[in-house]
Protein backbone atom coordinates (compact mmCIF):
# COMPACT_ATOMS: atom_id res chain seq x y z
CA UNK A 1 0.00 0.00 0.00
CA UNK A 2 1.17 3.54 -0.81
CA UNK A 3 1.50 5.26 2.57
CA UNK A 4 0.69 8.66 1.01
CA UNK A 5 -2.97 7.60 1.04
CA UNK A 6 -3.21 6.16 4.57
CA UNK A 7 -5.49 9.03 5.62
CA UNK A 8 -8.29 8.09 3.20
CA UNK A 9 -7.73 4.58 1.81
CA UNK A 10 -9.66 1.38 2.62
CA UNK A 11 -8.09 -1.33 4.72
CA UNK A 12 -5.37 -3.33 3.04
CA UNK A 13 -4.24 -6.96 3.32
CA UNK A 14 -3.20 -7.72 6.89
CA UNK A 15 -5.56 -5.18 8.46
CA UNK A 16 -8.80 -7.12 8.15
CA UNK A 17 -8.51 -9.38 11.21
CA UNK A 18 -7.84 -6.45 13.54
CA UNK A 19 -10.77 -4.52 12.02
CA UNK A 20 -13.15 -7.47 12.55
CA UNK A 21 -12.05 -7.75 16.18
CA UNK A 22 -12.68 -4.03 16.64
CA UNK A 23 -16.23 -4.50 15.35
CA UNK A 24 -16.85 -7.44 17.67
CA UNK A 25 -15.86 -5.31 20.68
CA UNK A 26 -17.96 -2.30 19.64
CA UNK A 27 -21.11 -2.13 21.77
CA UNK A 28 -23.20 -0.32 19.15
CA UNK A 29 -22.24 -2.76 16.41
CA UNK A 30 -23.01 -5.74 18.64
CA UNK A 31 -26.38 -4.23 19.57
CA UNK A 32 -27.15 -3.85 15.86
CA UNK A 33 -26.16 -7.48 15.18
CA UNK A 34 -28.31 -8.72 18.06
CA UNK A 35 -31.27 -7.03 16.36
CA UNK A 36 -30.81 -9.56 13.54
CA UNK A 37 -29.51 -12.45 15.67
CA UNK A 38 -31.19 -12.59 19.11
CA UNK A 39 -28.32 -14.60 20.61
CA UNK A 40 -25.84 -14.03 23.46
CA UNK A 41 -22.89 -11.78 22.55
CA UNK A 42 -20.41 -14.61 23.03
CA UNK A 43 -22.27 -16.82 20.57
CA UNK A 44 -22.45 -14.00 18.00
CA UNK A 45 -18.72 -13.33 18.34
CA UNK A 46 -17.98 -17.03 17.82
CA UNK A 47 -20.19 -17.20 14.74
CA UNK A 48 -18.69 -14.07 13.17
CA UNK A 49 -15.10 -15.18 13.87
CA UNK A 50 -15.89 -18.56 12.31
CA UNK A 51 -17.40 -16.84 9.25
CA UNK A 52 -14.22 -14.79 8.78
CA UNK A 53 -11.71 -17.63 8.95
CA UNK A 54 -9.47 -17.16 5.91
CA UNK A 55 -10.74 -13.64 5.17
CA UNK A 56 -7.60 -11.51 4.91
CA UNK A 57 -8.51 -8.83 2.36
CA UNK A 58 -11.41 -6.44 1.81
CA UNK A 59 -12.21 -8.27 -1.46
CA UNK A 60 -12.49 -11.54 0.45
CA UNK A 61 -14.68 -9.72 3.00
CA UNK A 62 -16.99 -8.59 0.20
CA UNK A 63 -17.23 -12.05 -1.31
CA UNK A 64 -17.72 -13.86 2.01
CA UNK A 65 -19.97 -11.38 3.78
CA UNK A 66 -21.25 -8.44 1.72
CA UNK A 67 -22.37 -10.56 -1.25
CA UNK A 68 -24.63 -12.52 1.10
CA UNK A 69 -26.01 -9.37 2.68
CA UNK A 70 -26.76 -7.75 -0.69
CA UNK A 71 -28.42 -10.89 -2.03
CA UNK A 72 -30.56 -11.02 1.12
CA UNK A 73 -31.57 -7.35 0.77
CA UNK A 74 -32.43 -7.78 -2.93
CA UNK A 75 -34.53 -10.85 -2.17
CA UNK A 76 -36.34 -9.31 0.80
CA UNK A 77 -36.69 -5.68 -0.32
CA UNK A 78 -36.90 -5.70 -4.12
CA UNK A 79 -38.38 -7.55 -7.09
CA UNK A 80 -34.91 -8.28 -8.45
CA UNK A 81 -32.07 -6.43 -10.11
CA UNK A 82 -31.00 -6.62 -13.76
CA UNK A 83 -27.64 -5.47 -15.16
CA UNK A 84 -26.57 -4.80 -18.73
CA UNK A 85 -24.36 -2.62 -20.89
CA UNK A 86 -23.43 -1.60 -24.44
CA UNK A 87 -21.24 -3.63 -24.18
CA UNK A 88 -20.21 -4.54 -20.64
CA UNK A 89 -16.81 -3.07 -19.74
CA UNK A 90 -13.80 -5.17 -20.74
CA UNK A 91 -12.86 -7.55 -17.93
CA UNK A 92 -9.12 -7.10 -18.50
CA UNK A 93 -9.38 -3.36 -17.76
CA UNK A 94 -10.25 -1.57 -14.56
CA UNK A 95 -12.79 1.20 -14.59
CA UNK A 96 -14.14 4.21 -12.77
CA UNK A 97 -17.93 3.95 -12.65
CA UNK A 98 -19.51 7.41 -12.41
CA UNK A 99 -23.18 6.96 -11.65
CA UNK A 100 -26.36 8.69 -10.69
CA UNK A 101 -27.03 8.21 -7.00
CA UNK A 102 -30.08 6.47 -5.55
CA UNK A 103 -28.90 4.90 -2.29
CA UNK A 104 -26.06 5.76 0.07
CA UNK A 105 -25.05 2.15 0.67
CA UNK A 106 -26.57 -0.05 -2.02
CA UNK A 107 -25.55 1.77 -5.22
CA UNK A 108 -21.98 0.53 -5.01
CA UNK A 109 -22.76 -2.67 -3.10
CA UNK A 110 -25.10 -3.97 -5.83
CA UNK A 111 -22.56 -3.01 -8.51
CA UNK A 112 -19.87 -5.00 -6.69
CA UNK A 113 -22.19 -8.01 -6.49
CA UNK A 114 -22.96 -7.83 -10.21
CA UNK A 115 -19.27 -7.55 -11.16
CA UNK A 116 -18.51 -10.51 -8.89
CA UNK A 117 -21.30 -12.57 -10.47
CA UNK A 118 -20.09 -11.66 -13.99
CA UNK A 119 -16.65 -13.08 -13.23
CA UNK A 120 -14.62 -9.87 -12.92
CA UNK A 121 -11.35 -10.15 -10.99
CA UNK A 122 -12.34 -7.48 -8.48
CA UNK A 123 -15.28 -5.37 -7.34
CA UNK A 124 -15.28 -1.59 -6.70
CA UNK A 125 -13.68 0.71 -4.20
CA UNK A 126 -16.21 3.24 -3.00
CA UNK A 127 -16.09 6.99 -2.46
CA UNK A 128 -18.07 7.83 0.71
CA UNK A 129 -18.44 11.16 2.50
CA UNK A 130 -17.05 11.28 6.03
CA UNK A 131 -20.30 12.98 7.13
CA UNK A 132 -21.91 9.52 6.92
CA UNK A 133 -19.32 7.87 9.16
CA UNK A 134 -21.37 8.72 12.22
CA UNK A 135 -20.04 6.01 14.54
CA UNK A 136 -16.65 4.26 14.75
CA UNK A 137 -18.21 0.93 13.73
CA UNK A 138 -19.59 2.47 10.51
CA UNK A 139 -16.12 3.81 9.62
CA UNK A 140 -14.58 0.38 10.30
CA UNK A 141 -17.25 -1.46 8.34
CA UNK A 142 -17.04 0.75 5.23
CA UNK A 143 -13.24 0.57 5.19
CA UNK A 144 -13.59 -3.22 5.29
CA UNK A 145 -15.97 -2.86 2.35
CA UNK A 146 -13.31 -1.12 0.20
CA UNK A 147 -14.45 2.44 0.90
CA UNK A 148 -12.17 5.46 0.74
CA UNK A 149 -13.09 8.70 2.45
CA UNK A 150 -14.29 11.94 0.88
CA UNK A 151 -13.90 14.80 3.35
CA UNK A 152 -16.82 17.19 3.73
CA UNK A 153 -17.21 20.65 5.28
CA UNK A 154 -13.73 21.94 4.43
CA UNK A 155 -12.37 25.41 3.82
CA UNK A 156 -11.54 26.24 0.17
CA UNK A 157 -7.83 25.56 0.73
CA UNK A 158 -8.48 22.30 2.58
CA UNK A 159 -10.96 21.27 -0.11
CA UNK A 160 -8.36 21.70 -2.83
CA UNK A 161 -5.76 19.72 -0.88
CA UNK A 162 -8.30 16.97 -0.17
CA UNK A 163 -9.44 16.87 -3.80
CA UNK A 164 -5.87 16.51 -5.08
CA UNK A 165 -5.19 13.68 -2.62
CA UNK A 166 -8.39 11.86 -3.52
CA UNK A 167 -7.81 12.24 -7.25
CA UNK A 168 -4.28 10.92 -6.97
CA UNK A 169 -5.60 7.99 -4.97
CA UNK A 170 -8.25 7.16 -7.57
CA UNK A 171 -5.66 7.22 -10.36
CA UNK A 172 -3.33 5.07 -8.23
CA UNK A 173 -6.14 2.58 -7.47
CA UNK A 174 -7.10 2.13 -11.13
CA UNK A 175 -3.65 2.20 -12.75
CA UNK A 176 -1.45 0.55 -10.09
CA UNK A 177 -3.61 -1.33 -7.57
CA UNK A 178 -5.79 -2.83 -10.30
CA UNK A 179 -9.06 -1.74 -8.70
CA UNK A 180 -12.35 -0.46 -10.02
CA UNK A 181 -13.81 2.71 -8.52
CA UNK A 182 -17.40 3.79 -7.90
CA UNK A 183 -18.17 7.48 -7.42
CA UNK A 184 -21.40 9.45 -7.63
CA UNK A 185 -21.79 11.97 -10.43
CA UNK A 186 -22.44 14.72 -7.86
CA UNK A 187 -22.01 15.42 -4.17
CA UNK A 188 -24.98 13.80 -2.49
CA UNK A 189 -28.11 12.42 -4.09
CA UNK A 190 -30.25 14.37 -6.55
CA UNK A 191 -33.29 14.47 -4.30
CA UNK A 192 -35.63 15.23 -7.20
CA UNK A 193 -34.02 12.47 -9.37
CA UNK A 194 -33.02 15.07 -11.99
CA UNK A 195 -29.59 13.51 -12.40
CA UNK A 196 -26.81 15.83 -13.61
CA UNK A 197 -23.05 15.32 -13.53
CA UNK A 198 -21.26 18.06 -11.62
CA UNK A 199 -18.32 19.48 -13.52
CA UNK A 200 -16.52 19.75 -10.17
CA UNK A 201 -16.47 15.93 -9.92
CA UNK A 202 -14.81 15.66 -13.34
CA UNK A 203 -12.35 18.42 -12.48
CA UNK A 204 -11.46 16.59 -9.28
CA UNK A 205 -10.86 13.36 -11.20
CA UNK A 206 -8.50 15.21 -13.55
CA UNK A 207 -6.31 16.62 -10.76
CA UNK A 208 -4.39 13.35 -10.41
CA UNK A 209 -3.87 12.69 -14.13
CA UNK A 210 -5.69 12.42 -17.44
CA UNK A 211 -9.31 11.29 -17.46
CA UNK A 212 -8.44 8.65 -20.07
CA UNK A 213 -6.37 6.78 -17.44
CA UNK A 214 -9.50 6.15 -15.39
CA UNK A 215 -11.51 4.35 -18.10
CA UNK A 216 -14.67 6.15 -16.98
CA UNK A 217 -17.95 4.27 -17.48
CA UNK A 218 -21.20 6.24 -17.03
CA UNK A 219 -23.58 4.06 -15.01
CA UNK A 220 -27.33 4.53 -14.72
CA UNK A 221 -29.22 3.15 -11.73
CA UNK A 222 -33.02 2.89 -11.95
CA UNK A 223 -35.39 2.12 -9.07
CA UNK A 224 -39.06 1.39 -9.60
CA UNK A 225 -39.72 2.73 -6.09
CA UNK A 226 -37.35 4.82 -3.99
CA UNK A 227 -37.91 3.90 -0.33
CA UNK A 228 -36.43 7.26 0.74
CA UNK A 229 -38.78 9.33 -1.43
CA UNK A 230 -40.87 10.46 1.55
CA UNK A 231 -37.74 11.42 3.52
CA UNK A 232 -36.52 13.52 0.58
CA UNK A 233 -39.94 15.19 0.27
CA UNK A 234 -39.94 15.88 3.99
CA UNK A 235 -36.53 17.52 3.67
CA UNK A 236 -37.80 19.66 0.78
CA UNK A 237 -40.60 21.09 2.94
CA UNK A 238 -38.39 21.59 5.99
CA UNK A 239 -35.91 23.54 3.85
CA UNK A 240 -38.73 25.49 2.22
CA UNK A 241 -40.10 26.51 5.62
CA UNK A 242 -36.71 27.12 7.23
CA UNK A 243 -33.78 28.08 4.99
CA UNK A 244 -31.35 27.29 7.83
CA UNK A 245 -32.55 23.68 8.17
CA UNK A 246 -29.85 21.00 8.02
CA UNK A 247 -30.16 17.25 8.40
CA UNK A 248 -28.80 15.77 11.61
CA UNK A 249 -26.51 12.76 11.87
CA UNK A 250 -29.53 10.79 13.05
CA UNK A 251 -31.35 11.81 9.86
CA UNK A 252 -28.45 10.46 7.79
CA UNK A 253 -28.59 7.20 9.72
CA UNK A 254 -32.34 6.91 9.13
CA UNK A 255 -31.82 7.49 5.40
CA UNK A 256 -29.22 4.70 5.34
CA UNK A 257 -31.53 2.30 7.19
CA UNK A 258 -34.63 3.06 5.10
CA UNK A 259 -32.62 2.97 1.88
CA UNK A 260 -31.32 -0.51 2.62
CA UNK A 261 -34.41 -2.17 4.06
CA UNK A 262 -37.20 -0.29 2.27
CA UNK A 263 -39.11 -1.75 -0.70
CA UNK A 264 -37.62 -0.86 -4.08
CA UNK A 265 -39.63 -2.80 -6.63
CA UNK A 266 -37.54 -3.54 -9.72
CA UNK A 267 -33.95 -2.29 -10.00
CA UNK A 268 -31.84 -1.93 -13.15
CA UNK A 269 -28.15 -1.11 -13.70
CA UNK A 270 -27.09 0.02 -17.18
CA UNK A 271 -23.47 0.63 -18.21
CA UNK A 272 -22.77 3.02 -21.07
CA UNK A 273 -19.61 2.56 -23.19
CA UNK A 274 -16.37 3.85 -21.68
CA UNK A 275 -16.05 7.56 -22.43
CA UNK A 276 -12.56 7.00 -23.86
CA UNK A 277 -14.43 6.17 -27.07
CA UNK A 278 -15.17 9.88 -27.55
CA UNK A 279 -12.90 11.80 -25.15
CA UNK A 280 -10.29 12.22 -27.88
CA UNK A 281 -12.77 14.25 -29.92
CA UNK A 282 -12.64 17.00 -27.27
CA UNK A 283 -8.87 17.52 -27.19
CA UNK A 284 -7.87 21.14 -27.64
CA UNK A 285 -11.09 22.59 -26.18
CA UNK A 286 -10.74 25.34 -23.52
CA UNK A 287 -10.93 23.78 -20.05
CA UNK A 288 -14.20 25.45 -19.14
CA UNK A 289 -15.85 24.14 -22.30
CA UNK A 290 -14.14 20.75 -22.02
CA UNK A 291 -15.57 19.77 -18.64
CA UNK A 292 -18.99 21.15 -19.53
CA UNK A 293 -19.05 19.03 -22.68
CA UNK A 294 -17.84 15.87 -20.88
CA UNK A 295 -20.57 16.34 -18.25
CA UNK A 296 -23.19 16.94 -20.95
CA UNK A 297 -22.27 13.77 -22.86
CA UNK A 298 -22.13 11.67 -19.69
CA UNK A 299 -25.57 12.96 -18.69
CA UNK A 300 -26.85 11.91 -22.10
CA UNK A 301 -25.42 8.40 -21.59
CA UNK A 302 -26.89 8.13 -18.10
CA UNK A 303 -30.31 9.41 -19.16
CA UNK A 304 -30.35 6.98 -22.09
CA UNK A 305 -29.75 4.15 -19.61
CA UNK A 306 -32.85 4.74 -17.50
CA UNK A 307 -35.21 1.80 -17.28
CA UNK A 308 -38.65 3.38 -17.09
CA UNK A 309 -41.49 1.81 -15.12
CA UNK A 310 -45.24 2.52 -15.18
CA UNK A 311 -44.91 4.85 -12.18
CA UNK A 312 -42.60 7.18 -14.10
CA UNK A 313 -45.24 7.73 -16.79
CA UNK A 314 -48.10 7.92 -14.30
CA UNK A 315 -46.23 10.63 -12.37
CA UNK A 316 -45.74 12.69 -15.54
CA UNK A 317 -49.44 12.48 -16.38
CA UNK A 318 -50.47 13.32 -12.80
CA UNK A 319 -48.30 16.43 -12.86
CA UNK A 320 -49.61 17.59 -16.24
CA UNK A 321 -53.23 16.62 -15.62
CA UNK A 322 -53.27 14.87 -18.97
CA UNK A 323 -53.07 11.24 -20.14
CA UNK A 324 -50.35 11.76 -22.70
CA UNK A 325 -48.50 8.58 -21.71
CA UNK A 326 -51.47 6.35 -20.87
CA UNK A 327 -50.28 3.68 -23.30
CA UNK A 328 -47.36 3.00 -20.92
CA UNK A 329 -49.53 1.89 -17.97
CA UNK A 330 -52.77 0.17 -17.04
CA UNK A 331 -55.59 0.96 -14.62
CA UNK A 332 -54.06 -1.56 -12.20
CA UNK A 333 -50.72 0.26 -12.43
CA UNK A 334 -52.44 3.55 -11.54
CA UNK A 335 -54.20 1.99 -8.55
CA UNK A 336 -50.96 0.45 -7.31
CA UNK A 337 -49.02 3.70 -7.70
CA UNK A 338 -51.72 5.75 -5.95
CA UNK A 339 -51.75 3.35 -2.99
CA UNK A 340 -47.97 3.50 -2.81
CA UNK A 341 -48.01 7.32 -2.94
CA UNK A 342 -50.60 7.51 -0.15
CA UNK A 343 -48.58 5.16 2.08
CA UNK A 344 -45.41 7.21 1.60
CA UNK A 345 -47.17 10.50 2.34
CA UNK A 346 -48.65 9.03 5.53
CA UNK A 347 -45.11 8.37 6.81
CA UNK A 348 -44.27 12.09 6.84
CA UNK A 349 -44.85 13.53 10.32
CA UNK A 350 -43.87 17.20 10.46
CA UNK A 351 -45.50 20.41 11.71
CA UNK A 352 -47.64 22.27 9.16
CA UNK A 353 -47.57 19.30 6.82
CA UNK A 354 -48.22 20.57 3.29
CA UNK A 355 -49.56 17.44 1.64
CA UNK A 356 -50.05 19.01 -1.81
CA UNK A 357 -46.44 20.23 -1.84
CA UNK A 358 -45.09 16.90 -0.57
CA UNK A 359 -47.12 14.96 -3.11
CA UNK A 360 -45.79 17.16 -5.89
CA UNK A 361 -42.22 16.60 -4.68
CA UNK A 362 -42.59 12.82 -4.82
CA UNK A 363 -44.28 12.92 -8.22
CA UNK A 364 -41.37 14.95 -9.61
CA UNK A 365 -38.92 12.33 -8.31
CA UNK A 366 -40.63 9.71 -10.48
CA UNK A 367 -41.34 11.97 -13.45
CA UNK A 368 -37.85 13.41 -13.92
CA UNK A 369 -36.10 10.22 -15.14
CA UNK A 370 -38.78 9.79 -17.80
CA UNK A 371 -38.60 13.48 -18.77
CA UNK A 372 -34.82 13.26 -19.15
CA UNK A 373 -34.90 10.07 -21.18
CA UNK A 374 -37.69 11.28 -23.46
CA UNK A 375 -35.86 14.60 -23.95
CA UNK A 376 -33.11 12.71 -25.77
Amino acid sequence: MNENFDEIRPYGPGEVKQAVEALLHDRQFMAMLRGFLPLPKGVIRFLVRTMFIGVNTPLAFQKRFMARVVRYVLKKCSDGCTYSGHPLPVKSQHHTYVSNHRDIVLDSAILSLKLFEKGYDTTVEIAIGDNLLIYPWIRTLVKLNKAFTVKRGLSPRQLMESSILMSKYIHYAVTEKGENIWIAQREGRAKDSDDRTQESVLKMLSLGGKLQELNIVPLCISYEYDPCDYLKAKEFQLKRDNSAYKKSKQDDLENMKVGIMGYKGRIHYECAPCINEWLGELEGMPKADYFAEVAKRMDRDIHAGYKLFPGNFIAMDMLSGKKEYADHYTADDVERFNKYLSRQLEKIDIPNKDEAFLRNCILNMYANPAKNKLAL
